[in-house]
């Protein structure tokens, strides 16, 4: 099992609702193939470097986790059709 940091932005306009959902299902992803998560940290609301579809501000969520080195190539392509998710990044601890 390797340490992995997943971090992922949300549209800072959906409501705490959607954001809460979006959190519960990433989270299920990573479970669902096997992976332990250690910690999810709610960064919150920042400036982005640059405009993502035309939106300046995101939310961000930090997420550790623990799993094997096949989860992250499928995981990466389960968010990235995501609907919501803006931008991620998987890096390998």
């Amino acid at each position: 099992m390797n340490n992995y940091e997943l971090m992922y932005i949300i549209p800072s306009q959906s409501t705490d609702e959607e954001k809460e959902a979006l959190i519960a299902q990433v989270n299920g992803m990573i479970e669902k193939d096997g992976g332990k998560i250690e910690s999810v940290e709610r960064i919150g609301n920042k400036k982005l470097a640059y405009e993502i579809n035309k939106k300046r501000e995101g939310y961000y969520v930090l997420v550790n986790f623990t799993a094997s080195s096949k989860l992250p190539n499928p995981l990466g392509k389960l968010l990235s059709i995501t609907n919501n998710i803006m931008r991620y990044i998987i890096v390998a601890k």
